[in-house]
C-alpha cells in the first residue's frame, strides 16, 4: 500500500511540474555561476591594465582612480544564493558592474591619445582580453535570463503555478537590460584643440598618484 502511495504522489509531482522546477532552478544556478565567473574574470584582468597605464606619463588620472574605484565597488557588492531572489539585489550587483563597465570604456577610449600605449604590446593583449571577456559576459548574461524566464513561465502558468504556490517557488530576479545600456554607453571624448581663450599654464603640476590595486590572482 505504502509502494503504490509513493507511485501515485510521484506520478503527481512529476505531472503538476515538481521536476519541471527542480531541473530549471539547477539551470538557474549554473547560468548564474558563469555569469559571476566571467565578472571575476573582467576584475582580475583590471590590476594588470592599471599598472600598464600607470606607465604612461602624464595619463589622465581622473580616469584611471574611476577604473579603481569601479572595481573596487564591484567585488564588494555581496553576492549570495539569494540574490537570485531579490531583484534589488540583483539590481545593485547590476549596476556595479555597469558602472566598471562604462569606467573601462573611457579608459580605453582615452588610451587612444597616448601612442606608447597603442604600441605596448602587454596594453593591447590585455585589451583583446577584456573584449573577449565582455563577450563571455553577454553570453553567460544572455543564458541566465533565458533559463530565468523558463523558470519563471513555468512558476506563472497554470497548472503548475499550483505546485510553485505549494512549495513555495517564487518568480527570479533577472537583468534589467534597459539600465545596464544606459549605465554603460561609452562616453564621448573630446580630442579637439584647447580653446585659444585658455590662458597657458605657468608650471606643470604633479598629476595626483591613483589608489593602487592589490596583486590579482591568475585569470581563469
Amino acid at each position: 500500500m505504502r509502494w503504490l502511495l509513493a507511485c501515485l504522489a510521484a506520478l503527481l509531482l512529476s505531472g503538476c511540474g515538481y521536476n519541471q522546477f527542480q531541473v530549471l532552478d539547477e539551470q538557474t544556478k549554473a547560468a548564474w555561476a558563469e555569469v559571476l565567473n566571467q565578472y571575476q574574470r573582467r576584475a582580475d584582468l583590471i590590476p594588470n591594465l592599471v599598472n600598464t597605464v600607470k606607465g604612461e606619463a602624464n595619463f589622465e588620472q581622473e580616469t584611471l582612480t574611476r577604473v579603481i574605484e569601479a572595481r573596487a565597488k564591484a567585488t564588494s557588492v555581496q553576492v549570495t544564493p539569494e540574490t537570485l531572489n531579490d531583484p534589488q539585489a540583483l539590481q545593485r550587483f547590476q549596476q556595479a558592474q555597469g558602472e566598471l563597465s562604462s569606467a573601462l570604456s573611457r579608459l580605453l577610449v582615452v588610451s587612444e591619445r597616448y601612442p606608447n600605449l597603442r604600441a605596448n604590446q602587454g596594453f593591447q593583449d590585455l585589451r583583446v582580453q577584456l573584449e573577449g571577456t565582455e563577450n563571455r559576459i553577454t553570453v553567460a548574461r544572455n543564458r541566465y535570463i533565458k533559463t530565468v524566464t523558463d523558470y519563471n513561465v513555468l512558476a506563472r502558468s497554470f497548472p503548475t503555478n499550483l505546485t510553485a504556490m505549494v512549495f513555495g517557488y517564487q518568480p527570479k530576479a533577472s537583468f534589467t537590460v534597459q539600465n545596464e545600456a544606459e549605465i554603460s554607453r561609452p562616453p564621448s571624448v573630446d580630442f579637439g584643440t584647447p580653446s585659444r581663450s585658455t590662458p597657458p599654464a605657468t608650471t606643470t603640476p604633479t598629476a595626483p598618484t591613483a589608489p593602487s590595486l592589490p596583486a590579482s590572482p591568475a585569470s581563469r
